[in-house]
């Protein structure tokens, strides 16, 4: 009997037993002593689920005690909460299963269900990979950014993440072949961490979306000690302004810094810059002509050459005078 059948026998039995709970112990163990000999021979004849087969747990249950001969007012009325919830619970898995059985063609197979078995090894590999990397991201330091390897505590061992990666897998995919533990309370926590994998993943797909988003982004400074700066004024040699000025690295990319607009001084507000290249507000370059005075040298063009000679000091009020001869 292959993984899927018992998985699909031990939780029908469960939920049989879950429906008989108003009998005594000894009652309902004796009512499902035989039941997954019986299962296993009514999927051997193929045919169907033992949902189609058989009906749900709950009215299957139901059958055992009226065959049984058992007072049915030991068990939940239909009018009790837990009445209530039972048969929510089969109108829901009557749902499912029509849909299973609509979304199926649509696939190339019958039923869905036919075709996610074929994915369980694949998810049991991801469940391993996803439960590694959430252990190492409950672990981690925060001292540097999560990447595609679970490096529990920042560490920088590439080594040791595979391993562990590696250890998870594996682990993962021995779970997936024994199948869903047999009791109620160990298949609600395996489901329960199931279904907290799968939130991680999608929260972790979003995050890793919008890491990469921002990275793209930041390309456009390249050095960081640069990222305050809003304008570039280029000066040629002689100290004039250039403007329009483009600027390229080596490879021919263009350099950009700030925004291309201008703050007016007077009113605070900003408004697109009408220049093609730098600077984008040259009115507000820090070596500019006013009209009356030439405009000040930059700095940087005042330097004197390595080459050229300093001039000697000379003491104040001495003429500079070449010796005497008598």
């Amino acid at each position: 009997m292959n993984v899927t059948a018992q998985d699909e026998i031990g939780g029908y039995v469960e939920e049989v037993r879950q429906a008989l709970g108003g009998l005594p112990a000894a009652t309902r163990d004796e009512l499902l002593e035989d039941l997954p000999e019986h299962l296993a021979e009514v999927l051997a004849e193929g045919g169907g689920t033992l949902v189609e087969r058989l009906g749900s747990p709950s009215a299957y249950a139901a059958e055992l005690i009226a065959s049984a001969g058992i007072a049915t007012g030991v068990t939940d009325a239909p009018s009790s909460p837990g009445g209530r919830f039972r048969d929510l619970r089969d109108r829901a898995g009557e749902a499912t299963r029509r849909a299973d059985v609509r979304v199926g063609p649509l696939l190339g197979y019958a039923k869905a269900s036919d075709f996610l078995i074929l994915l369980r090894p694949g998810w049991w590999v991801l469940r391993g990979y996803l439960a590694a990397m959430a252990f190492a991201y409950v672990f981690d330091d925060n001292s540097a950014p999560l990447g595609l390897l679970p490096r529990i505590g920042g560490s920088g061992n590439e080594l040791v993440a595979l391993l562990f990666l590696g250890a998870a897998v594996v682990g993962s995919i021995w779970l997936g072949r024994r199948g869903e533990p047999a009791g109620r309370m160990p298949r609600l926590l395996f489901r329960a961490g199931t279904v907290a994998l799968a939130i991680y993943a999608v929260v972790g797909f979003f995050e890793a979306d919008g890491y990469s988003r921002q990275s793209g982004s930041m390309d456009v400074n390249y050095v960081s000690q640069y990222d305050g700066v809003q304008d570039v004024f280029v000066y040629d040699g002689q100290g004039r302004l250039v403007q329009n000025a483009q600027l390229y690295d080596q490879w021919g990319n263009p350099i950009q810094f700030g925004e291309p607009g201008c703050i007016d001084s007077a009113t605070g507000n900003w408004s697109a810059s009408r220049s093609l290249g730098y600077p984008y507000c040259p009115e507000q370059a820090p070596f500019r002509n006013g009209g009356a005075t030439p405009a000040p040298t930059p700095s940087f063009l005042t330097q004197p050459s390595p080459t050229e000679p300093a001039a000697s000091p000379s003491a104040p009020g001495v003429a500079n005078a070449s010796p005497s001869r008598e």
